[in-house]
């Protein structure tokens, strides 16, 4: 590296006058390039703002990116080999660049190499140099070797290609951030399209694509984007009967069976003393058939101790976690609570040795409670695995009156095992009354009953049969089996009613999520699959963390969180598309390693981009507002050092149906419109009515 830093000296532009760890001021000298440097084996713009400039070191040299240009006046100008002294009384401009330090360029088996970090700062009085167009195209380049996948050029570099290395865009989070129009949706399309090109053109012999993309679409733009690229499945909710247009069109299945309690209760606004204790055991009894003897005169407190057997065995095998933490603790504390003003209904109708038995399991709740409650707000600390093993013994010593109390160990609550929405509300309304708490479960009730009734709502969640679509079924459909040619699956959410809207999209994540959990303890491999969310501003909101409320939304958000914070070790990636990053959750967004950053306007947005991005850029994000379509900042993991991108083109076809509305064709008529509304309002009504 030093032979060829000696023999391009030549290509000196100044001097180092200034050191600090986020900024390095450079004096130029007085013949250094104006506009252009013509000496880099190939005319480039120089000084420029984002340009690159480099320092030679004992390492190679350092690689700063300039982020402020000016012109600084003085009286004393010292200029090497003139005689300047006698025009103290005449101001003299001094050119000077910021610059703010990026990496270092390194020199081996003559090629040049880019790595991220600063090992060593430059001294004082150290020469400045401008790259040649070698040492330019290594800087934006990415040399891993995987990095085989083109998604633009750098402008900066003499157009040289930018290529990304798909394991780590999709394995380690990406987040596609830009206002409307920016062409973030096209970005993220053209990520999917140019890397499965890229892999399809070096599959082994005979081999077929092995990929798996999973789009959340609210907005009905990728319909048609990925057609012939490989197989491709889509997902809707249908409203009319099949048509040439449909007929590829699957109608999207997220039964209620699938769902957990946490679904559940957000959806019907299950208040936590009464609501959800019922309804956590109306779920396990369903899933598991827990039906005993009619005909038993203790088959209330019987099925009641059995249910809260399970539950109690459930949070045991979960370990400590589960209850010392929210809402594991919570629920728990509520399970509990509401286990005690059952048993006293029940001891009230009964004699002798049923009800000392039944007092005897009173008095051990109480007194966990109390010894975990401090106060009647309502709300428990941590408990711990002795609270779970003292209450468990007291019941189970109850099996000598109680004959033996059946101990399933199969599913709990939240397992993914059928059962039809008919048995659900038939089997809560039963319990509501054999506790006492109709008057507590009136609106519940209502509630749940509008939604699972609801024609929009029952043909996205409700399977008659347990054949209609298994688990694994679902899981080959929306994930991925052995059969495909690279898949991905397209789910559009436009048409999916509001009111559960986020209670699918919760469901979706969490699901794919555990699958992929599931399959790396039972294989000891990973499934490489990303996760497309667009509009994720939506459906990765912010939410207040001290709230014990349990709503669609925060459930939606904590799912792509856990995704966030622990999908990578499952193979399970992100891609995150948003026009507001300010709205979205800040866990998510500091788990993405790599950004592309389309023109972002609003203040509140840049300042949060800011905040997360993980280099030292200097001034380069303050293009954010004025970045014109088809650029981005390309920046983290994805890349060796932050690039401004001018992404490919994709082709009309291949593109989401995102762009702008012609106001100005259709008004002169070259472009015409008909309105129809008679079709439009008897599609909509017999969506509404059917």
């Amino acid at each position: 590296m030093n032979r060829e830093f000696d023999y391009i000296r030549n290509q000196t532009i100044g001097s180092v006058e200034y050191v600090s760890p986020r900024e390095i001021k450079v004096l130029l000298e007085i013949n250094a390039p104006q506009s252009t440097a013509i000496n880099t084996g190939i005319p480039q713009p120089f000084p420029k703002v984002n340009g690159f400039v480099l320092i030679p070191n004992e390492s190679g040299a350092l690689v700063g990116i300039i982020s402020w240009v000016g012109i600084e006046h003085s009286p004393y100008p010292k200029r090497k080999g003139y005689k300047d002294f006698d025009l103290i009384d005449l101001p003299f401009p001094l050119r000077k660049l910021s610059i703010s330090p990026l990496g270092v360029l390194k020199e081996s088996n003559e090629k040049y190499e880019v790595e991220r970090g600063v090992y060593s700062y430059p001294s004082v009085g150290d020469i400045v140099i401008v790259p040649n167009q070698a040492q330019l195209r290594a800087i934006v380049q990415n040399k891993d070797s995987h990095a085989k996948v083109k998604i633009g050029t750098s402008s900066i570099a003499a157009n040289a290609p930018v290529y990304i290395n798909p394991d780590r865009v999709f394995g380690r989070h990406i987040a596609v951030l830009g206002n409307t129009g920016s062409g973030k949706s096209c970005s993220v399309a053209g990520l999917i399209r140019w890397s499965l090109e890229a892999a399809k053109k070096e599959l082994w012999k005979e081999k077929k694509l092995n990929s798996r993309f999973i789009i959340l679409d609210p907005n009905g733009e990728y319909s048609n984007t990925f057609d012939g690229l490989c197989d491709v499945r889509k997902f809707q909710v249908i409203i009319d009967e099949k048509t040439e247009e449909n007929s590829k069109i699957k109608q999207l299945k997220v039964p209620s069976w699938m769902w957990n309690s946490y679904e559940w209760g957000s959806i019907a606004q299950a208040s936590g003393k009464t609501q959800r204790p019922l309804l956590r055991q109306t779920l396990r009894e369903v899933r598991y058939g827990g039906r005993l003897d009619e005909n038993d005169s203790l088959i209330k407190p019987k099925r009641f101790l059995t249910s809260l057997l399970v539950s109690l065995r459930n949070y045991e095998r979960s370990g400590i976690d589960a209850i010392a933490g929210f809402p594991g603790k919570q629920n728990l504390g509520d399970t509990l609570q509401s286990s005690v003003d059952s048993l006293q209904t029940y001891s009230s109708f009964l004699q002798e040795q049923p009800k000392k038995e039944i007092e005897n399991i009173v008095t051990s709740l109480n007194t966990v409670l109390n010894r975990r409650r401090k106060s009647n707000s309502g709300y428990y600390p941590a408990f711990d695995l002795n609270d779970l093993n003292e209450i468990i013994e007291t019941i189970l010593s109850s099996q000598k009156v109680f004959e033996e109390l059946k101990t399933y160990q199969g599913p709990d609550e939240d397992s993914p095992v059928f059962f039809t929405n008919e048995d659900f509300l038939s089997h809560i309304e039963r319990l509501s009354e054999e506790t006492n708490a109709q008057q507590f479960m009136d609106f519940f009730m209502m509630r749940v009953r509008s939604i699972l009734t609801d024609s929009r709502i029952a043909s996205v969640i409700e399977t008659k049969t347990k054949e209609e679509i298994t688990l694994e079924q679902w899981l080959g459909e929306y994930v991925g089996s052995n059969n495909d040619n690279g898949s991905i699956n397209i789910i559009d959410l436009s048409l999916l009613p509001s009111e559960i809207l986020f209670v699918i999209v919760s469901v979706l994540s969490r699901v794919i999520f555990e699958a992929h959990q599931r399959f790396r303890k039972k294989t000891g491999k990973v499934l490489p699959t990303t996760l497309v969310v667009e509009e994720a501003h939506n459906f990765i909101k912010r939410y207040d963390g001290d709230s014990n409320e349990i709503t669609a939304n925060k459930l939606c958000s904590q799912s792509f969180e856990k995704i966030a914070k622990e999908g990578r070790k499952f193979g399970l990636g992100l891609i995150l598309s948003s026009q507001r990053p300010s709205e979205l959750s800040q866990t998510v967004l500091s788990q993405c390693n790599s950004f592309l950053l389309h023109r972002l306007v609003n203040d509140k947005d840049q300042e949060m981009v800011k905040k997360l991005v993980p280099d030292n850029l200097g001034s380069i994000l303050n293009e954010l507002p004025i970045l014109p379509t088809k650029k981005a900042i390309l920046l983290g993991w994805a890349a060796p050092i932050p690039i401004l991108v001018e992404m490919n083109t994709l082709a009309e076809k291949d593109r989401p149906q995102s762009k702008d509305p012609e106001f100005w064709d259709v008004w002169i008529g070259e472009q015409e419109r008909e309105i129809k509304w008679k079709d439009i309002t008897d599609e909509w009504q017999k969506e509404e009515n059917s």
